[in-house]
């Protein structure tokens, strides 16, 4: 008889939690659903499923976080051009749409629906920050495709409003609208000027960053969230620090960059099991199409880590953090050479001498 370590049984009742709960969502949906049904379906008791997941919407991310770690295989890179990529990009995150014989339960969860499952403040404020940083990120994959290279942070905001619209829509009302029309849409949605531009107002009052000489000893490799490789800490460059309330700051490091600054975002929050699984699902939602819509060499640039246990902001000297955290620090030579922290600390940081 073969004993498992105590590491292979916690991962085998995981499993087997995650099975029964993809079952049950399925079949009743999140409001429906109930953490003892689950246990019994898992052939396990309440408190084994509690050990693993602290409640059933932690339970429920988890779940959907699962379905997005086994998406398809790569496709082709799109076509050059704006409206090549937006047009790729649409299909791949239309393919989530419900089709018109599913049942709600089943259509909810192919649809990683969150309605109803997020309606606490920092559960609505964690969405609509993330919601701005899928946008960057698409707009960094968009912008070499566009004229001149020009930031297209609210095109990328417009399509994913439409695609989402869209999404609402297929929860609500299955079947209705066409997914090429829709694909169509945000194509041509490239030819708009919307006149964007960068110019946040707060900028120019932000208190430079403070010049120090501190030791550099980088974390453990965590995952990038973009490329799914390691993410290296040695480079020359930025590592801000972002509490899942302030991930619109990500912006402002990625447009103070310098040439050849390497810029990593550490995401950390005050509650990993719940708004941490929340960022991890919609993150690694965007990302999965974007690797398959791009080729590597046009993913974009950022480096992005999910800093559930604050390893990154320890090495950097942060004591405290919580989702309205902003911290930053620049990196040369193996040292921390400048430091900053409160709103700004990115652009601080990023543009210190």
């Amino acid at each position: 008889m073969v004993r498992l370590t105590r590491a292979q049984q916690q991962e085998r009742t995981r499993a087997a939690v995650l099975a029964a709960a993809r079952e049950e969502f399925a079949e009743r949906g999140y409001a429906d659903a109930k953490v003892d049904r689950i246990a019994e379906r898992a052939e396990l008791t309440r408190g084994a499923v509690y050990s693993n997941f602290p409640s059933k919407r932690a339970l429920y991310l988890a779940v959907l976080v699962d379905s997005i770690e086994h998406t398809a295989a790569a496709e082709p890179p799109s076509p050059p051009g704006l409206a090549a990529a937006l047009s790729a990009f649409a299909r791949v995150w239309l393919e989530r749409l419900p089709l018109t014989g599913d049942t709600p339960a089943g259509g909810k969860l192919q649809l990683r629906s969150l309605a109803g499952v997020f309606d606490d403040e920092p559960g609505r404020t964690a969405l609509a920050q993330l919601t701005r940083l899928e946008a960057l990120l698409l707009a960094l994959a968009l912008e070499p495709r566009a004229p001149h290279h020009t930031r297209r942070v609210r095109l990328a905001e417009l399509v994913l409003t439409l695609l989402n619209g869209a999404g609402h829509l297929a929860d609500a009302a299955p079947g209705f609208g066409d997914p090429f029309d829709v694909t169509l849409a945000c194509e041509h949605l490239a030819g708009l000027d919307l006149a964007d531009t960068w110019n946040p107002p707060h900028l120019p009052y932000v208190s430079p960053a403070r010049p120090v000489q501190d030791a550099w000893e980088p974390p453990a490799r965590l995952p990038d969230q973009i490329t799914a490789h390691p993410a290296g800490f040695d480079a020359d460059g930025v590592i801000a620090v972002l509490g899942s309330g302030r991930l619109e700051a990500a912006e402002e490091a990625v447009r103070a960059a310098r040439p050849g600054d390497r810029i990593t975002v550490a995401v950390v929050t005050s509650d990993p099991a719940e708004l941490g699984r929340l960022v991890r699902l919609r993150i690694g939602d965007l990302t999965g199409c974007l690797r398959r819509v791009f080729a590597p060499d046009a993913w974009p640039g950022l480096r992005l880590v999910l800093d559930d246990h604050a390893d990154i902001a320890s090495a950097i000297g942060i004591p405290d953090i919580d989702d309205t955290t902003e911290a930053a620090v620049r990196i040369r030579a193996g040292k921390i050479v400048a430091r900053a922290a409160g709103r700004g600390a990115a652009h601080a940081a990023a543009t210190a001498g």
